[in-house]
Formats: C-alpha cells, structure tokens, sequence
C-alpha cells in the first residue's frame, strides 16, 4: 500500500496543477517540524477567521531560534504555511522573526493557491505570539501558567 502512496506522491510533485508550486507541494504532502518541541521557552496557539488552530513551539537561545515546530488542524495550505514558518525561522533572532508576514511565508513557498494568504496569515500571527510569549516569561519562566504535552 505504501508503494501506491509513494507513487501519488511522485505524480502530484511531478505534475503540479493549477497554482500549486513544488515548493507548496512539498511542504504540505511532507510538512516538517510537526508537533510537540522538548524544551520549548516559547508557545502560541491561535485560531484564525476560518476556524483552523494552529500552535507553534520556540526553543529560543541568546534571542536566536535553535528549533521551532507547529500543529494545526487545518487544510494543506496551512499545514504547508506553518511547516515552511518553522523551517524559515531556523537561526535567525527574534528581531528578524517578528519581520516575517503573510507575503515572507507565501514568498517562501513560491506563492500560494487560492485563499491561501488567510492560512499564511494565521502562521504569521501564531509565530508572533509565540515569539512574544518567550518575551514576556523569558526572566521569569515559573510564571508560565501552561504545560502542554
């Protein structure tokens, strides 16, 4: 059965229809970072207009990214938008990752189909609020008032 997976997989990324990029594709059939981040000093989770959730996890060091990772119970654009986030933000400090927006994500995945800046937005928005939530508790981390697992 995996063989027959495997084989879709190369007929979607080989002929991709319509405004879908390889890059889209590749994220979205193949998303990295995705769940839960060990040690993580940063957390967010939030819902945008359309309903989907998405968290994502920081390990922040020196004010630099070390490892970033997301989950979403949305469609594959924003599986897609949140797996490139977590990619993108990989060593670069906090400054630079409170740059990036819905156009820096999409951008990233060579653009986006359909309504797909609602998704982008979401990851952009979410990344922020992680990114503040290591702000606000990184001298004082035992005011946390979360532990998710």
């Amino acid at each position: 059965m995996e063989e027959k997976f495997d084989k879709l997989d190369e007929y979607v990324l080989g002929n991709p229809q319509g405004n879908y990029s390889r890059t889209y594709l590749e994220h979205a059939l193949h998303p990295r970072n995705v769940g839960n981040l060990e040690g993580a000093n940063g957390f967010a989770a939030v819902s945008g207009h359309d309903g989907n959730v998405m968290e994502i996890w920081l390990k922040i060091n020196d004010d630099t990214v070390e490892d970033a990772s997301f989950w979403t119970d949305g469609c594959g654009t924003t599986i897609a938008c949140g797996s490139i986030t977590t990619d993108i933000i990989k060593g670069k400090n906090i400054e630079q990752v409170l740059g990036i927006d819905e156009e820096y994500i999409s951008s990233a995945l060579d653009g986006l189909p359909g309504e797909g800046c609602v998704c982008a937005r979401l990851a952009a928005d979410t990344l922020k609020a992680a990114v503040l939530d290591y702000i606000t508790f990184r001298n004082e981390p035992w005011r946390r008032k979360y532990t998710r697992t």
